[in-house]
This record gives C-alpha cells, sequence and structure tokens, in this order.
C-alpha cells in the first residue's frame, strides 16, 4: 500500500491517494453504511431543522446528492419525507410526515447523533493505514529546521530524531523547567503532511465522532460546498482535511478518557484520546500524577505498543480493534524507576534525560529573551545573574528562568512607572519574588 506521509508528495498526489480509497459515493451501497442508519440521520437532520432542501442536505451530511436523492426515495416509498413544494421555485423542500416525525423520535431515543454521515470503520482501519506517521523519513537536516533558534544540544536533537523514525514509544524525563514539555509539543513540527479525519465513524450501529476542532486543524477549503450537487468527483466529502494532530494531556488524564465513552443523555459515543491523536501524536504530559497509578496507565498502553493495534470496548460486550498509529510521548519530572518496572520500561524503546543548562546554553536563552522583549542584551546584567544570583545560592540554570525572571522584572518596571534597561535591583527583586524563600524555617 502506498503511505501518504512522505512529506514530498504534493498535496494533489496526496489527495489522488486517499481519493482511490475514499471516493465520493454515488450511491447508498458506496457509502458502506446501512439503508437504515441513513435513513434514520436523515430524519433526524429533518427533525431538528424542519425542512430542508437538497442543498442543506448535502452540507449537513456531507454526502453528494446523488446518494441523499436515493435516501429520500427510499423515506418517501416508506411514508417517512414528504416534498413541501419547491424554495425559491426551483429547488424541492423536504419535510417529515407524521410517521417520520415518530421514525425520528424513535432514532434520537436510539442515538443522539445529528452530524455528517458517519465513514464505516473498515474504510477507516486502511485510511489509517494509508496516513500513517511512522514513516521514517526524519533526518537531521529536517531536526534542526524543526527546532530553530531552540536552545537544544546537538546530541539531543539527534536522540530525538533517531527516536521518530523509530516508532516506538518515548520517555523524556528530567527535572522541572527543562523543557520537555515545549519540546515535546514541537515535534508535531516534523510532520507537516496533510490528513484526512472523519467527521465520525460507524462501528455497526454504533456512531463515534472523531473529528475534534480543539484537535484537528482544518485546512483551508473544506467548508466550500460544490456547486454541482451531483458531482462525485474528488474524496469522500465525509473526510475533513487536517494537519497532523497533537493531544497533550497531564494530571487531569483519567482511565475513562483512554476508552470509548457513552453519554446517556446525548445518546452519543465519544472516542478516545489516543483515537483523536490517530495519525499524530498523542503526549502524556507530568507521568505519575495522573488520577490513576502509573502501572494501570502503562498496562493500557502495553498491547497497542507492541502490537500497533488497540481495541475499543463499546460497551455490552461489543468491542473493535482499530490501528494504533501514533507517536506515544511520555514526559515526567520523577525517577522512571519509580514509575514503572524494567521489565515495562524495555517496551518503551526510548528514555531521553532533559537536564539542566551550561552558562553558555543558559547565554544563548537569556539573548532571545531579551530580544523577544524589546531589550538589548546587556552582558554586565547577565554576569551579575549568574554570579550574584545562581552562584551564590547555588541555584541550576533552567531552561525557563529567563523568561520568567525579565517577565517579572518588566512587571515591576511597569508598576512604578519606570522605563528602559532593566537594572540588577530589578533581576534580585524579580529573583526572591519567583523562587520559594525558606528563611523562615531558621
Amino acid at each position: 500500500m502506498y503511505a501518504i506521509s512522505n512529506s514530498s508528495v504534493t498535496h494533489d498526489a496526496r489527495e489522488e491517494v486517499v481519493q482511490r480509497l475514499a471516493p465520493q459515493p454515488r450511491t447508498i451501497r458506496e457509502t458502506g453504511l446501512a439503508d437504515n442508519l441513513l435513513g434514520d440521520l436523515v430524519c433526524k437532520h429533518l427533525h431538528d431543522a424542519g425542512v430542508l432542501d437538497m442543498s442543506r442536505l448535502v452540507e449537513r451530511l456531507a454526502l453528494t446528492g446523488a446518494v441523499l436523492e436515493e435516501v429520500l426515495t427510499f423515506l418517501r416509498k416508506d411514508g417517512r419525507v414528504e416534498i413541501l413544494g419547491q424554495s425559491g421555485g426551483q429547488t424541492l423542500r423536504y419535510g417529515l410526515t407524521e410517521r417520520g416525525r415518530s421514525a425520528a423520535r424513535d432514532a434520537l431515543a436510539r442515538s443522539g447523533y445529528i452530524g455528517a454521515a458517519p465513514f464505516p470503520v473498515s474504510s477507516y482501519r486502511a485510511l489509517l493505514k494509508l496516513q500513517t506517521i511512522h514513516h521514517g523519513r526524519i533526518n537531521a537536516q529536517d531536526m534542526q529546521h524543526a527546532f530553530g533558534g531552540v536552545v537544544l544540544a546537538q546530541s539531543m536533537l539527534d536522540q530525538l530524531g533517531v527516536a521518530l523514525n523509530s516508532g516506538r514509544a518515548i520517555m523524556i524525563y528530567g527535572p522541572a523547567g527543562t523543557g520537555k514539555t515545549y519540546v515535546s509539543s514541537r515535534l508535531i513540527r516534523l510532520f507537516d503532511e496533510t490528513i484526512w479525519v472523519p467527521h465520525a465513524i460507524a462501528i455497526n450501529d454504533a456512531v463515534i465522532e472523531i473529528y475534534d476542532p480543539q484537535v484537528h486543524r482544518r485546512l483551508v477549503g473544506d467548508d466550500e460546498l460544490q456547486s454541482n450537487l451531483l458531482l462525485d468527483e474528488g474524496v469522500d466529502r465525509r473526510l475533513l482535511r487536517c494537519e497532523r494532530p497533537i493531544v497533550i494531556t497531564g494530571g487531569e488524564l483519567s482511565m475513562e478518557q483512554l476508552d470509548v465513552r457513552y453519554d446517556p443523555f446525548t445518546r452519543q459515543y465519544q472516542a478516545p484520546l489516543q483515537l483523536k491523536a490517530s495519525n499524530g501524536l498523542f503526549v502524556i504530559d507530568d507521568m505519575g500524577r495522573q488520577r490513576m497509578s502509573p502501572a494501570e496507565l502503562f498496562n493500557r498502553w502495553i498491547v497497542p505498543m507492541e502490537e500497533k493495534r488497540d481495541f475499543l470496548n463499546l460497551g455490552g460486550g461489543r468491542h473493535c480493534e482499530l490501528p494504533f498509529d501514533l507517536i506515544l510521548v511520555f514526559s515526567t519530572n520523577l525517577n522512571p524507576l519509580e514509575l514503572a518496572d524494567e521489565a515495562f520500561l524495555r517496551r518503551i524503546g526510548y528514555k531521553l534525560q532533559f537536564g539542566y543548562l551550561k552558562a553558555e546554553e543558559y547565554e544563548r536563552i537569556w539573548r532571545q529573551e531579551s530580544e523577544r522583549l524589546g531589550m538589548s542584551h546587556d552582558p554586565q546584567l547577565l554576569h551579575y545573574v549568574l554570579e550574584e544570583l545562581y552562584g551564590v545560592e547555588n541555584m541550576p540554570l533552567v531552561p525557563c528562568h529567563p523568561r520568567d525572571l525579565l517577565n517579572m522584572a518588566l512587571d515591576r518596571q511597569r508598576y512604578l512607572g519606570g522605563t528602559g534597561q532593566l537594572s540588577a535591583q530589578e533581576l534580585e527583586w524579580a529573583w526572591h519574588n519567583y523562587f520559594v524563600q525558606l528563611d523562615f524555617l531558621g
């Protein structure tokens, strides 16, 4: 199978590949969905909106006019839908009959989903494999480009690049403030290819929403409706062209978020976080501070990490297997040996340790932050900070300190109505307000 993950492949070429897998359906059969599922969905839309013409139905269900005409013909013969006349003398309008309204209420009692027609799970499996993020084509030049302007040792860049190419899970560990979260979130820049994400998928009678505007960034042009409603060209309208996703979760993560959840109030299924992160990155930040034990969380990933497939529980004894196609990154400021035993840590291919800065690295960050704040670099001021503050108190050099200290000093300067270059006294004030002072214990 030809994967579309190579960034050298043009957008048109990628779209052509996806179109071969997921062309615009021209019949109900080609949608991969059951007649009743589509019929119920159309009835729910008409129940929600009252009356709709063909253009609005196409927009709402993300199907071609040809497919919807077939569904509407089926519903009219069944006595659920009727034609209510033309809109503006040109377009037919459709509404529910009394029988149709009753059928729509029954359909809503079974499933509260009202959205675009779902994509069949069998086609979704193939789509995930086609768009795999594990293409292994990252090189040193890519790393330099993605982390341009970031103060990071070349050895660490190389470690990250090799780890990403491996397709295995990655653990990043080290003291707080050493840039673990920042670097993890920036990794997505290495994967700038276009992918296609379905509005929702259908697993038998269950419809699970996949597209999440907080996770998936749609690219320009996706929401432009084609003028010819019967046009059957291009990629299936049920798919949205997006950037590769990145999901970052921290201490708020719970085990329930890693499986399909059913909301009894809305009667809708919610996709787990790792499914939304498919073909992208899933970063678990602050590992060890989640609502479940590290052992529980790690055990959840043993099979997906090793076999590249995940088993989702839909309730009622129903399960579904899907490709586990994402890069899983664990980030922690705890000792990895306190989180898991050596047997599990071996399953995580790469363990990367982030440490404190050298003086020259700290200076580069200080210069960058000064420039960002519109300040000229004062070597004497930096020397004072390194020697009289860090040196005297034997404080390690941490990447986030220059930004925080400079901003706090500027906060005080603005409060007092001052302007111009920061002084040593202002930096010392920021220092004593930034770090916890333990003098009161004496």
